[in-house]
């Protein structure tokens, strides 16, 4: 019979997994690619992501790594935009590919409908690889040939179909710019590899079947677990749900202390596994999903508390915390404490103030 891991237990090995119990001593490359990327949908999420990972992180890293294209921000895991080490890029993009081409058909179906999407693809390519476009200049472009279909919906089977990255200034600190696209070919200098190898790819994302496939936005990846199965150890949660890991995986106890952590918008903590419940309450879940999105969180003993934002005004720049629950006058220190730290990360310069109902 498997080795039973409680709830508090799989949080506190998740915890250690993304570099959220303690702090890591490495690169901003080597960290991004231990987490197999950041999600990246707002340009600054993963500032504040490796902010609350790193010992050591600054905004001017992240910034030139991306300007001398180390990292690049790409449609992968989900379709969703990530940020990946552009080593990495070349074997998630073919992992990723299910995905992006499943969202053609769901988000834009109809107006594709009777389209060459490959025709589409080989036309986008070319006009990128001659300048970088946005996706509404290179929907105009495309839609001159195509004059009957949305060029919303002709720009995205490009960005689906044909390895593309989202090039500087976009998302760089105290700069940013609209998004804008070139392939990675061009871009990088690397193509993707020619087929996905899933072993491989799993192996460095191991949960449950259902968690694995949520990460990855795709389906039918029980045989590929079931083959790495001599390799894992295999345990099982309080709900007899089967678990995969690698023999010498993180696996804290569970009275391990947690550390305050203030996570970004999206981040992949809460939004890559089909059973969230080990960080985040199904109330807690409800509150940080909005139209639009999710909003940044804060953890306390290694579970969501509550939602921040930062709120700018001339030289000042206010944390707001908004808590999901009371806090005792120790867990407000804590929180407090790390919003201060965020504070002088995020804006050096200004003035600072921390508001919220930790604030009495």
């Amino acid at each position: 019979m498997a080795p039973v891991l409680r709830q508090r237990e799989l949080g506190r090995s998740l915890l250690a997994r993304q570099m959220l119990l303690e702090r890591a001593d490495t690169t901003i490359e080597e960290a991004v690619t231990h987490l197999v990327g950041l999600q990246a949908q707002a340009p600054y999420a993963p500032y504040f992501g490796l902010w609350s990972r790193l010992r050591s992180s600054d905004t001017t890293g992240l910034a030139n790594a991306l300007i001398e294209r180390r990292l690049v921000r790409v449609a992968l895991m989900r379709s969703t935009i990530h940020l990946v080490a552009t080593a990495d890029y070349r074997s998630l993009r073919p992992w990723a590919q299910p995905a992006l081409e499943r969202e053609l058909d769901t988000a834009h179906k109809t107006m594709l409908a009777g389209v060459d999407r490959q025709a589409v693809a080989e036309a986008g390519e070319a006009l990128l690889s001659a300048r970088h476009l946005t996706p509404a200049e290179l929907g105009a472009s495309l839609r001159r040939r195509w004059p009957d279909r949305d060029p919303r919906a002709l720009a995205a089977v490009v960005r689906n179909l044909v390895p593309l990255v989202q090039v500087p200034p976009r998302a760089v600190w105290g700069i940013g710019g609209a998004t804008r696209y070139a392939t990675a070919a061009t871009w990088t200098g690397v193509e993707p590899a020619p087929a996905a190898d899933p072993e491989h790819i799993v192996l460095r994302y191991l949960a449950s079947v259902n968690d694995v496939q949520t990460w990855a936005g795709r389906t039918r990846l029980r045989p590929i677990l079931e083959k790495l199965r001599p390799r894992l150890a295999v345990f099982r949660n309080e709900y007899g749900t089967e678990l995969f890991d690698v023999p010498d995986g993180p696996r804290p106890h569970a009275d391990v202390r947690a550390p305050v952590r203030l996570l970004p918008e999206y981040d992949n903590l809460l939004a890559s596994h089909a059973d969230r419940t080990r960080v985040i309450s199904e109330e807690a879940r409800r509150r940080i999903t909005t139209r639009n999105g999710m909003r940044a969180t804060f953890l306390v003993d290694g579970q969501v508390a509550g939602a921040w934002k930062l709120r700018r005004a001339k030289r000042r720049v206010t944390l707001d915390i908004d808590p999901f629950r009371p806090l005792s006058a120790a867990e407000c220190n804590e929180v407090e404490t790390e919003g201060a730290r965020l504070l002088a990360f995020a804006a050096p310069d200004a003035g600072h103030d921390i508001d919220g109902t930790c604030r009495r």
